[in-house]
């Protein structure tokens, strides 16, 4: 069974510095340094599924992220629409 693959420190704050609003690589709080980050785990697994399909496990925790990457956008088109706007532009994520 497969897990998700190692995201070593550097890459993750690389990931925060370039989506986050501060800009910072400590920025792990914003949801839009959570966004990315599950958006980058959405692809792998979208990838990892491509190749054993019969993954049910990794089928269900891939539908487990993208809930929550959809909450995290529910709150943040509430909150505020044009950050919201912004990471689905930076992202490419359709809505």
């Amino acid at each position: 069974m497969a897990r998700v693959a190692y995201l070593p420190p550097a890459a993750k704050e690389e990931i925060f510095e370039k989506n986050s609003l501060q800009k910072s690589k400590k920025d792990t709080g914003s949801a839009e340094s959570q966004i990315a980050l599950f958006t980058h785990r959405i692809n792998y697994l979208t990838e990892h599924l491509k190749e054993h399909k019969k993954d049910h496990a990794g089928r269900l925790g891939l539908l487990k992220l993208v809930g929550k990457r959809r909450s995290l956008l529910d709150y943040l088109i509430k909150t505020d629409v044009l950050r919201y706007r912004a990471i689905i532009k930076e992202l490419g994520i359709r809505k």
